[in-house]
């Protein structure tokens, strides 16, 4: 029989594994259920489908099943993209259950709505332990939760190493990696090279295009109309080694994101020693980091269009600039810890949970 601190039940949103949908969570979730697996833990996924958070009624009676088939005193690993939109769900499970969140970003930090606040922090309070990816995320929850700081850990996401990427001399190759949706910015990326259009430059943006085909659409329209549609690719999603060539034929890296809690993409970069241009929210300006005298290795504006163009300005017409951040790119990238990492204190999380 397995020691019930090294046997974790892990509830999943379906799809974690859909190479059409990749995403930064659905990455670290693979990641840790596979590095937990290799360290000898016991590792029983259960998936949910639904399109989570704003699950149906459906969905939310799968999440009640899976979670009520656990045993009782099972130590429960649920990501936080189901837990939070999903108290009257899971608290009553906290009472009889070693539940910990997941928390991939805090909803209530990105969604201006005080019902999804209070049932996210009804959850969070319940919950035996909480899981946090980023040291910001953690932060938000004790200032606005009220959480205990002995029950909120952090474990960052590791990253890969990779092959160093060369750039060129004119840092023309911009690249953007991230789901098309409002939320990541894409439609104040584009307002911001349309600023720039006098200068050469070509941009691919690397994510899905299926999560909202709207927003997809007015984004095509915006190109258009602002003179830059052959300029800009949205080639939908991209990984393994399709996704390693697109960082490989990058010089700069651009987020402009709203809201971010950690943005992955940003140290994926940086393993290959290209420099980032991102915006300063959530926990963004932590993942770009500093080297020890405080140099960053990329750009960091607020995320506007006008603040965004300068910047990308500044990068394609600054040789000194490019190769300053090149520089700083490479050295940040020695510093980035791995996978192996993350699962360490993901473990450890688990086996302190009560």
């Amino acid at each position: 029989m397995s020691d019930p601190l090294s046997c974790v039940e892990v509830v999943l949103p379906e799809g974690v594994d859909d190479p059409r949908r990749p995403s930064g969570g659905n990455v670290y979730d693979r990641r840790v259920c596979r590095g937990l697996a290799e360290a000898g833990w016991t590792v029983r996924e259960r998936s949910v489908a639904g399109e989570w958070p704003w699950a149906d009624a459906e969905a939310r009676r799968t999440l009640r099943d899976q979670l009520g088939s656990a045993a009782d005193g099972a130590t429960v690993l649920v990501d936080g993209l189901l837990a939070s939109a999903a108290p009257e769900v899971v608290v009553p499970e906290t009472t009889r259950l070693r539940l910990c969140v997941l928390l991939h970003l805090p909803l209530g930090a990105a969604v201006d709505d005080e019902s999804v606040r209070a049932g996210e922090r009804a959850v969070l309070l319940a919950a035996a332990g909480v899981i946090t990816t980023s040291a910001w995320s953690r932060c938000w929850l004790l200032e606005h939760y009220g959480t205990a700081a002995s029950r909120v850990h952090v474990a960052e996401p590791g990253v890969d190493p990779a092959p160093l990427t060369p750039g060129t001399s004119a840092g023309s190759r911009l690249l953007c990696v991230a789901a098309v949706t409002p939320g990541k910015g894409h439609d104040v990326l584009l307002s911001a090279l349309s600023q720039v259009d006098d200068l050469s430059w070509h941009c691919v943006c690397v994510g899905s295009l299926e999560r909202d085909p709207a927003h997809v659409e007015r984004l095509r329209a915006q190109a258009e109309d602002g003179g830059i549609a052959g300029r800009v690719d949205l080639v939908g999603p991209r990984t393994g080694e399709s996704l390693d060539a697109s960082y490989a034929g990058a010089d700069l890296l651009v987020l402009p994101s709203r809201f971010e809690s950690y943005g992955m993409v940003v140290t994926e970069a940086l393993a290959r020693g290209v420099p980032v241009l991102t915006t300063v929210v959530g926990g963004l300006s932590a993942t770009v980091g500093r080297l020890p005298d405080g140099t960053r290795p990329g750009l960091l504006v607020t995320p506007d269009p006008d603040a965004l163009a300068r910047a990308v300005r500044r990068w394609l017409c600054d040789a000194d600039l490019r190769s300053s951040l090149r520089r700083a790119a490479r050295t940040r990238r020695t510093t980035l810890t791995g996978w192996d990492v993350t699962t360490d204190q993901v473990a450890r999380a688990l086996t302190e949970v009560t």
